[in-house]
């Protein structure tokens, strides 16, 4: 018996390790690609697709407010899961993306808040356990076939993460209900117990500024701003269970996002991680480079990323891709979440010269993109934000990393920002304003990021919450009144066809894109810009043989017909979308002629 059952284990082995042998040849593959050759698709995996209804509530009983599950209300989980995601890989790739990132798929606190404004984790950003699925996902096992199968079809796959925070469990003695104003180091020094008249606490500690071991063992005390409280069935919450001592934490209050409380306030109540602690850094660098080495995932998106002290950033981010290279990912990409406004570009590039942060999310991008194609600017303002480039660490060059987008599920989608702009506007303008902006996003500076949703006409009803729909067929009423773009549907439907006008023309950008090295990795120059809606042009240089291949966009609702400086060397040119001129009419200037809101792609040649 015991040799039969040695032989079978054996061969349940080998046979393990003859398929695994593909799979990380496939992965090798897939990996050796640059992080300026994606195309990526993002997606949060409760509202993608429900493929396994068994895990909707998570394994747990109860009504909505111990499951979290309530697929007509949008504030709680509506049933999607790692299993809807895999069998939508081939509909991903389609769409012509190369990579695929997903919201934080953790272990979530199903359900918190306040009494009668009680929301839950669907969004996955209140995790309480680092090191598992969450089980309204699915399971590790299932993560890992998920990622094997983007492998398979040529799909990195990235990670959201998140550092900043955990969920909600310490509360805070002086206001157990109420949010807490926060308290500053001034105010509330570490070495006095509740402000500076109170007693003396936490002798020798240095400060959080000095980053060693010997002096945060001086730190014993989390109760000098509030004091720190644990229900008792909360007390091993989290995983690793180093994350439930209250020592770990800032305990400060909650965050206005502004000066000192930006990197060491609580997030809307959320626990505020001491990212400045020794233990914290070890520990978190610990719980990543588990799922990087266990998964083999290609890459982190990291949330809240500029809410954590970039001393943190500086040793983690070094550490993460020193594991990914060992593990056989030399291109481990990794982008920030520095969220902002319009202006938000020279606060990104800072990111990347301080934090070391080799990439962020191009808040500055889409606001500048959404600014010109609703109208509400020149395109100037697009001349503007690419002057910043030469400020990112490692120059002009690291810009062309910078993960772009028009659309994403905390600030809106694009469609609603052009409506809200343009409420006259009819339903075809709203559509090629939209198509121009993602036109804009594939051919421009920078990894694209489409949002799922978009290429299906989703145009959302603001922001956070009401930019969260359903993609596999919705039972929340306000998402299924929402007047899409591009076709008369509504989000009640499933919205996985290929038949959508802004489907169709990304998948026709993205293959172009995959087709033209410099649309990926070239130089960029900004040729035509104008002061008011109209035109806005650029060369983007081949990094191999150094031709041009020239794209222009009109932001205008009339014709735009204009002289355009181009290398002198360019005479003959060939259209890859739109209407190109065939030759230049003068040594380095051509003559583009572009319909209202349109857009051409170039490639010129001698």
């Amino acid at each position: 018996m015991a040799v039969r059952l040695a032989a079978a284990v054996l061969a349940l082995c080998v046979s393990a390790g003859a398929h695994a042998a593909p799979q990380r040849a496939l992965a090798s593959q897939v990996a050796a690609r640059g992080v300026d050759d994606e195309i990526i698709y993002f997606l949060l995996p409760d509202r993608f697709d429900n493929a396994d209804a068994s895990n909707d509530r998570g394994g747990l009983t109860g009504d909505r407010l111990h499951t979290g599950y309530d697929p007509a209300d949008r504030a709680f989980y509506h049933g999607g899961d790692l299993a809807g995601v895999m069998r939508r890989l081939d509909y991903i790739k389609a769409l012509g993306a190369t990579a695929i990132w997903i919201g934080p798929v953790m272990k979530n606190r199903p359900v918190q808040g306040a009494p009668g404004h009680e929301t839950a984790g669907y969004h996955g950003y209140w995790i309480t356990d680092f090191t598992q699925v969450d089980p309204h996902f699915g399971t590790s096992a299932d993560f890992a076939r998920l990622v094997a199968a983007a492998h398979a079809r040529g799909l990195k796959f990235y990670m959201d993460i998140v550092v900043n925070h955990t969920a909600d469990v310490i509360k805070y003695g002086e206001c157990p209900v109420a949010p807490c104003p926060y308290h500053s180091r001034a105010d509330y020094p570490y070495q006095r117990r509740g402000g500076i008249g109170g007693a003396a606490i936490n002798p020798g500690f240095a400060g959080d500024s000095i980053g060693t071991p010997a002096n945060f063992a001086q730190l014993t005390s989390p109760d000098y701003a509030y004091t720190p409280v644990i229900d008792a069935a909360d007390r091993h919450a989290k995983v690793p269970d180093w994350l439930n001592n209250p020592i770990y934490y800032h305990n400060r209050g909650d965050t206005t996002f502004a000066g000192e409380n930006s990197t060491m306030g609580d997030f809307a109540g959320l626990d505020d991680v001491m990212t400045e602690h020794p233990r914290v850094v070890r520990g978190m660098i610990d719980i990543y480079a588990d799922w990087v080495r266990r998964y083999h995932v290609d890459g982190f998106r990291i949330d809240t990323a500029k809410h954590v002290d970039p001393a943190f950033w500086r040793a983690f981010i070094p550490a993460i891709r020193a594991v990914a290279r060992h593990e056989g990912l030399p291109h481990f990409a990794i982008f920030g979440e520095v969220g902002g406004g319009s202006d938000n570009a020279q606060y990104q590039a800072v990111s990347t010269q301080v934090a070391h942060f080799p990439a962020t999310i191009d808040f500055g991008f889409r606001f500048k993109v959404i600014d010109a194609v609703s109208g509400k600017g020149g395109t100037d303002l697009l001349e503007n934000l690419f002057a910043i480039d030469p400020l990112y660490a490692g120059g002009e060059a690291a810009a062309r990393d910078q993960v772009t987008f028009v659309s994403n599920h905390d600030n809106g989608r694009i469609g609603w920002f052009i409506r809200r702009a343009l409420p006259q506007a009819g339903d075809d303008e709203v559509l090629a304003r939209v198509t121009l902006a993602h036109a804009m996003l594939m051919t421009l500076r920078g990894v694209p990021a489409i949002y799922a949703g978009d290429e299906q006409g989703f145009a959302g009803l603001g922001d956070d919450q009401n930019a969260r729909e359903d993609q596999f067929g919705s039972q929340v009423a306000a998402f299924n009144a929402e007047k899409l773009i591009g076709t008369g549907t509504t989000t009640a439907d499933p919205h996985f066809g290929t038949d959508h006008p802004l489907f169709h023309t990304i998948a026709q950008l993205a293959q172009i894109r995959q087709e033209t090295p410099a649309l990926r990795s070239g130089r960029q120059i900004v040729r035509a810009r104008s002061t008011v809606p109209g035109l806005f042009a650029v060369s983007r240089i081949d990094p191999a043989d150094g031709h041009e291949v020239l794209i222009a966009f009109n932001t205008a609702t009339t014709p735009v017909s204009a002289q355009i400086a181009v290398e002198v060397g360019t005479t003959h040119l060939t259209a890859l979308a739109g209407t190109c001129p065939a030759a230049a009419n003068a040594p380095g200037s051509l003559r583009i002629d572009l319909p209202a809101l349109g857009y051409v792609i170039c490639d010129g040649r001698k």
